[in-house]
């Protein structure tokens, strides 16, 4: 990726929205946005405002765009350092439609078939989910006579919680309330009441008996960042999503996600400076009027403006770049507020295969009370023995290894406790984080019938929650963002506008919809339709008009 460098008119008489028809001849003032962070919420949001007629600057600390979605190479190695899954595919094909493409167009996805491979502690034999409702609903009765009944009722219900959940849910702003009250939404208020109030983990049990089971249809409460013990089973809307709709894979992994994302948002006009660390937004009579930054030399820059977003981290943003007077929430708030689990991650370069593995394999502790306790709990502390998660790209994508070795990226989900501390390239990180990848790599090798695996890496490196606080400015260290529990979902979540600054708004995971790549994409077009006043809930017809009174203006300096 090469972002552009550019410099922005900053003359007040660009501050006013254009009235004038281009008809007329007259000169079209152009208003000024300003959009704090490069990961995918906050290039997609330029990219939309672009389109909508602003004129638009992206402001990222990193040298790399993508956020928590980067790349990291070394040794002809390249991994995803983030986001690996490539889920509601809809979504992501609706984004590049809003702007003219599409997902077919931008990137080259392959279906995974199996989707992934679960083992559990206890059992030999892995579990592969395949990419069909009606393979996986056979696997189901294979396992547990009976069970292929209940799952063709229980992913019934996913799709229709699914389908109102984009109708209704996650495209609004839930600034009227009143939009919620829909035909289909009353027809469904006592279902939405149980699903609200009931635990995902036992509404899980009553579609299946068998433990294996069971855990194939609670682990998706961890996309969300929370237990399947806390979150509420209105997210059995997920099963939908892996044992329905299948999982996909973009070619060259996320980062070309990210990549196409920064493409059209260069198109669209969207001028991006990296290595440019935000330090204050500039609030004048109650209004945003622009950015201060640092550069890389120590510089310090006014970006002005006449629309803040801010796609950092929400926390950060308000504790950091505002004055208290112009803070939504205080600290009080945030300490009642869950920040979401962190994780130690681990990129490993392996000499060979490491068999035993699939392109996503999620390997599973039998006393599940115990470990999402550790993470979730009162009493939070490293889980162990630990679940984790392995992604093998190499087995589907030869790119990202040399040939005839593996590249795997190792998850392990943790409280978020900066305390545990920081990773590091080759055993060089805290001493807490590198006996966790440790243990991860050695369940691993005992699941992959590699007893040699230690002595087969030849690339390694790792990432705590202390990397996430220093590097995203993540709040305590979180891997995904806050987590997804009643009181943290839907018009309970955040709000994407200050209550106490005119033109400042947000986007990505801390506010609506969530978590996770496809909601912030969809945070991107709820941001527009907040600017614009737009209560509906449904997503935005396609194409996005380009704006007339104040079309795209790209400048370079």
């Amino acid at each position: 990726m090469s972002p552009t460098h550019a410099s922005r008119p900053t003359d007040a008489s660009t501050t006013a929205a254009a009235a004038a028809a281009p008809a007329t001849g007259r000169a079209v003032p152009v208003r000024r946005a300003v959009v704090i962070g490069g990961g995918i919420s906050g290039l997609a949001a330029a990219a939309l405002l672009a389109r909508d007629g602003f004129a638009v600057t992206v402001l990222e600390q990193r040298t790399q765009l993508g956020g928590r979605a980067g790349t990291w190479e070394q040794d002809g190695f390249r991994f995803d350092t983030g986001p690996s899954w490539y889920l509601m595919p809809e979504v992501f094909d609706h984004f590049f439609q809003l702007l003219g493409t599409s997902a077919d167009e931008q990137l080259d996805l392959d279906v995974l078939d199996p989707g992934y491979r679960v083992y559990t502690e206890g059992h030999d034999e892995p579990i592969d989910l395949r990419s069909s409702r009606e393979a996986n609903i056979a696997l189901f009765e294979s396992i547990e006579p009976g069970a292929g009944a209940k799952m063709a009722k229980y992913l019934d219900s996913a799709a229709d919680t699914y389908d109102m959940a984009v109708r209704r849910f996650l495209y609004g702003t839930f600034q009227d309330l009143t939009k919620l009250a829909a035909p289909d939404v009353l027809k469904r208020m006592g279902k939405l009441a149980r699903l609200l109030l009931q635990p995902l983990s036992s509404f899980a049990s009553t579609a299946v008996k068998d433990h294996r089971l069971w855990q194939i249809l609670g682990y998706p409460a961890v996309f969300l960042g929370t237990s399947p013990y806390q979150a509420p089973s209105m997210y059995h809307l997920m099963s939908h999503l892996d044992l329905a709709d299948g999982v996909l894979y973009p070619k060259g992994g996320i980062t070309q996600v990210i990549a196409a994302v920064e493409r059209v948002a260069e198109a669209e006009g969207a001028v991006i400076t990296t290595g440019a660390t935000v330090t204050r937004i500039v609030v004048e009579d109650g209004h945003a009027t622009g950015v201060a930054y640092r550069d890389e030399a120590g510089d310090e820059h006014v970006v002005a403006a006449d629309l803040v977003v801010s796609a950092a981290d929400l926390r950060h943003t308000e504790m950091e770049l505002l004055e208290q007077e112009h803070r939504t929430h205080d600290a009080a708030h945030w300490a009642k507020r869950d920040p979401g689990p962190s994780a130690v991650l681990v990129y490993l370069g392996v000499d060979g295969p490491v068999p035993g593995l699939l392109h996503h394999t999620l390997v599973f502790t039998e006393d599940w009370k115990e470990n999402f306790g550790a993470i979730f709990g009162k009493d939070r502390h490293v889980p162990d023995p630990a679940s984790i998660y392995v992604c093998a790209p190499s087995l589907t994508d030869d790119s990202v290894a040399p040939e005839g070795q593996s590249n795997l990226f190792v998850l392990v989900p943790l409280p978020a406790d900066v305390s545990i501390g920081k990773g590091g390239i080759d055993g060089a990180g805290d001493a807490q984080v590198e006996a966790i990848a440790d243990r991860a790599i050695d369940v691993i090798a005992e699941r992959s019938g590699v007893p040699d695996l230690r002595d087969r890496i030849r690339v390694r490196r790792t990432i705590g929650p202390q990397d996430f606080a220093d590097d995203l400015n993540a709040w305590s260290g979180s891997m995904l963002g806050p987590a997804h529990t009643l009181a943290q979902s839907a018009f309970f979540r955040e709000k994407n506008a200050s209550t106490k600054v005119d033109g400042l708004y947000y986007v990505g995971a801390s506010t609506i919809p969530g978590i996770g790549l496809p909601m912030c994409l969809i945070s991107a077009e709820v941001l527009i339709k907040r600017i614009h006043g737009d209560t509906s809930t449904e997503p935005l017809p396609t194409p996005l008009p380009r704006s007339v009174g104040a079309p795209p203006v790209r400048t370079t300096g």
